[in-house]
């Protein structure tokens, strides 16, 4: 074999069965080979397990898909480019021309995005809530037909608490399914409700150094079988290598997570006997306008804490611009702490009732905590606000 020929075709390195790596590889090839074409053929109608081709599938990301799944309570996973991947790739794969879908005015802004303007272009239709609005979704699933119910828990930015359990039971009863994005609760919350679909920014809390993009759609396998080959062609995938980072960042997942809400719910508490500040949001605190859902249904109420500074916008400027450990950079649940200005926050998308719906303050600021030293974040924070008053 001539050397041009050999450098296509290295010589294999088999690891004997008792000699298992502790980390696994990272499987970073596009395909895969069996020895015949009845093999690989069986492989492709889904008759014998194996690999073919990354975009179907990969052993390095189907291992974090099954790592995922479990930590959700569920059986199966289907890995994405980015939480917005999944989200959108989830909502085209589920509806079609004539499908109704209700959903919610304190929803993530891209979701209702895709709800209201992508769907809406194929002919799906949509009536929009406040999750807290239990009277108003039960009219809607008992007059208009409805093919999903799509919401999060906690909301973002101002932490809103869903009754999960009646939202799901709602849906049952009327033929539709749900899907929660769960991205602020964490995967390890949630999981005894009755949801069909739980969707995940792994971008966040996953991977937890703010390094790397990736989504996940958890479900029991036989609501998730039917969209594999619909996310296959539509090609959103997750790269072999940001799945061995995002599988890599679970192992410190609980820790951080943990740590990380504790430092959340201290910060919270000193912002609420704040003089400047007029509310804060955060599922932790006994003021909290739903606490004791937050508390049936969390063991731990996250890692983001907003609040709303009497003076409004221009005081949120100064406050976050003062801030020297927090990035000013969006996204949450990675180990650096950040924030968000009341500029940053605005939802040019909703009418002026709806923005007072959604409780978004014209001087709302958003925190997401990290593992910097809590006394650190907290001197942090108060000289910001002296400098915004």
């Amino acid at each position: 074999m001539k050397k041009s020929t050999r450098v296509h075709h290295p010589s294999p390195v088999q690891v004997p069965a008792d000699n298992r790596p502790v980390v696994a590889p990272i499987y970073q090839s596009v395909k895969f080979e069996f020895d015949t074409v009845e093999e690989t053929v069986r492989s492709m109608r889904g008759e014998r397990p194996g690999f073919f081709y990354m975009r179907a599938s990969n052993p390095t990301t189907r291992q974090l898909e099954l790592t995922l799944a479990a930590l959700q309570d569920r059986d199966d996973c289907l890995a994405t480019a980015s939480g917005v991947n999944a989200i959108t790739q989830t909502l085209l794969a589920l509806t079609k021309q004539g499908d109704h879908v209700l959903c919610f005015i304190e929803s993530y802004g891209p979701t209702r995005y895709v709800i209201r303007r992508l769907l809406g272009r194929f002919g799906v239709t949509h009536t929009m809530l406040s999750i807290t609005d239990l009277v108003g979704i039960e009219q809607a699933l008992a007059t208009t037909p409805t093919r999903l119910v799509v919401f999060e828990s906690p909301t973002n930015p101002v932490t809103k608490i869903a009754d999960i359990e009646a939202i799901t039971r709602l849906a049952r009863r009327h033929g539709a399914a749900t899907l929660l994005d769960n991205t602020l609760a964490g995967l390890h919350q949630h999981g005894q409700y009755d949801i069909d679909f739980f969707l995940h920014s792994l971008t966040k809390y996953a991977s937890g150094s703010g390094d790397v993009m990736g989504g996940a759609v958890i479900a029991r396998a036989e609501l998730l079988r039917p969209l594999r080959i619909e996310f296959s062609v539509q090609g959103g995938v997750l790269d072999p290598h940001s799945a061995f980072l995002i599988q890599r960042g679970l192992r410190t997942y609980f820790v951080r997570y943990r740590e990380q809400s504790a430092a959340a719910g201290r910060i919270a508490e000193h912002l609420a006997r704040h003089s400047a500040i007029a509310g804060v949001h955060y599922p932790g605190l006994p003021t909290h306008p739903q606490h004791a859902l937050a508390r049936a249904q969390m063991t731990d109420f996250g890692t983001v804490v907003s609040f709303d500074l009497r003076a409004g916008a221009e005081a949120g400027r100064r406050f976050t611009e003062s801030l020297r450990l927090f990035a000013k950079a969006a996204s949450l649940g990675s180990t650096e702490s950040l924030a968000l200005a009341p500029q940053m926050l605005q939802p040019h998308d909703l009418t002026p009732e709806q923005r007072t719906t959604s409780g978004i303050t014209d001087g709302l600021v958003r925190l997401s905590i990290g593992l910097e030293d809590v006394d650190d974040l907290l001197a942090d924070i108060d000289r910001a606000l002296a400098a915004a008053a």
